[in-house]
């Protein structure tokens, strides 16, 4: 009994490590290209020597550096708040009294849970108004923090697409003797081309942070444009998955429960107030809740 003991707590830890791997990746790659982008903003722009000096030069520098130090905050406080607002029915009281149409019967967490709630066994508990579970952050996706998810997402695309386009001159000097297979392998396999000795060190982190760039752009752009989708049609993923919208209030509605009251503003920054009308566990039905197989989503 002692070594399963002692096995069981061993393993409770690597869970716990592997949970929090995701956020130390995401958390290293964002500030890393922070950090190059900075790096191409203060000292290879502009290319032209005599432009360096110059007073345009410093307002555009400025300008730059505002700019994506405003999206690096805005990514970092929105991940703070999603991470620190807890999407699970702990601490709410969901009461017995009114229990309607859509209400179910949790055997894990051993009660009953409204509609649109359901448990996630990552995070060991029931979720109001589940969406998914984030396994880049390693949390559930739910009513409380939905909108920390999306303006994160949202900062994060924009912020990738800023690095990308400055990012562009790499692409250039790179490809400047055209598309060879040296070329083409720096641009793919950085980590070869570095450890054959083919490349230094500085060409390698330019090389791998571009492409981290690009495929982290199309990753976040895709999962950003799917759930803009989800939010205008008023589902979540599961509900997306069963084919179901029985809660659609038209876009403005759908806009106002998912992100609060001042959806039109709150994305700006994750301090602006924007209180969500309702409460996790009674839903307005606009339609049926059994799923229709014969429709297209």
């Amino acid at each position: 009994m002692t070594l399963f003991s002692f096995a069981g707590r061993v393993w409770d830890r690597v869970e716990k490590t592997c949970r929090h791997l995701p956020i130390v990746l995401n958390t290293v790659l964002v500030f890393s290209i922070t950090a190059e982008v900075s790096y191409l903003v203060l000292v290879e722009a502009p290319l032209q020597s005599d432009q360096k000096k110059t007073h345009w030069s410093t307002v555009w520098k400025t300008l730059h550096l505002f700019a994506q130090y405003f999206m690096l905050g805005n990514i970092t406080w929105n991940a703070s708040l999603f991470l620190k607002t807890s999407p699970s029915i702990q601490g709410v009281f969901l009461g017995s009294e009114g229990m309607a149409q859509g209400w179910r019967y949790c055997y894990t967490c051993e009660t009953h849970t409204p509609p649109r709630c359901s448990h996630c066994y990552d995070c060991k508990v029931c979720v109001l108004r589940r969406d998914h579970h984030c396994v880049f952050f390693g949390q559930c996706v739910g009513f409380r923090n939905y909108r920390y998810f999306i303006s994160c997402l949202l900062f994060m695309w924009t912020g990738l697409l800023y690095a990308v386009v400055m990012n562009a001159e790499v692409f250039i000097i790179i490809l400047k003797e055209g598309v060879t297979l040296h070329s083409i392998l720096l641009l793919l396999m950085p980590w070869i081309m570095l450890v054959s000795g083919q490349v230094t060190a500085r060409a390698f982190a330019f090389a791998f942070i571009a492409d981290t760039c690009v495929l982290g752009f199309l990753l976040v752009a895709a999962f950003l444009f799917f759930h803009l989708f989800l939010l205008l049609r008023g589902q979540t993923t599961r509900e997306w998955y069963a084919i179901r919208r029985p809660y659609n209030l038209g876009v403005l509605g759908n806009l106002r429960h998912g992100l609060g009251t001042h959806w039109y503003v709150c994305w700006l920054c994750p301090l602006i107030p924007s209180p969500l009308p309702g409460d996790g566990i009674h839903f307005q039905v606009t339609g049926s809740l059994e799923p229709e197989p014969n429709r297209s989503r």
